[in-house]
């Protein structure tokens, strides 16, 4: 394995333990040249899958990249680190188990949203907005409806719509 700071090809493992409930074994590396540590994890690759893109070209599945746009979906989200990794190894292992050489990016898409839709609702609506290429509000509200859920909690009356949550229950506690 090179080294990612100075490309040196001997580098020595230092510990390696299971990772991914025991889907991966996770090694940490120390290269002798530079001194610098990094990690590296170990797969089992079922077979080699090819994505077929919107424009008919075809590229290997790429398992970083994968993990990266579920990543941006999931900027600034409070979500388990652990979830995240069984979501793409989940994707990465239904890919690899299925079958076929060949499997379009739409389909790969539609296992993210799934995925994501189970996740984080917030980043389901940030992977739909890319992947679905919206163009205005009204595909937001489409997109929401699927959701099932309400947006908002209903309001008490029209006249406390307004009223902030705080000063709503100083209300109730001034009433005798």
């Amino acid at each position: 394995m090179r080294c990612p700071y100075c490309g040196g090809s001997d580098t020595q493992v230092k510990d390696s333990r299971p990772s991914e409930d025991g889907a991966a074994i996770r090694r940490r590396r120390v290269c002798p040249d530079c001194a610098g540590r990094f990690t590296t994890f170990e797969r089992v690759q079922l077979r080699e899958v090819t994505v077929v893109k919107r424009s008919g070209k075809r590229v290997p599945f790429d398992r970083d990249k994968l993990q990266r746009s579920i990543d941006v979906a999931l900027r600034k989200r409070a979500v388990d680190p652990e979830r995240v990794e069984r979501l793409v190894s989940g994707i990465t292992r239904q890919l690899e188990s299925s079958g076929e050489a060949e499997v379009t990016s739409e389909a790969i898409g539609e296992l993210v949203m799934e995925g994501l839709k189970g996740l984080d609702d917030v980043a389901y609506v940030r992977f739909a907005s890319v992947y679905k290429n919206f163009r205005e509000a009204k595909d937001f509200e489409e997109l929401l409806g699927t959701l099932g859920g309400t947006l908002a909690a209903p309001a008490e009356d029209e006249a406390s719509a307004d009223v902030a949550p705080t000063s709503r229950r100083r209300a109730r506690q001034a009433k005798p």
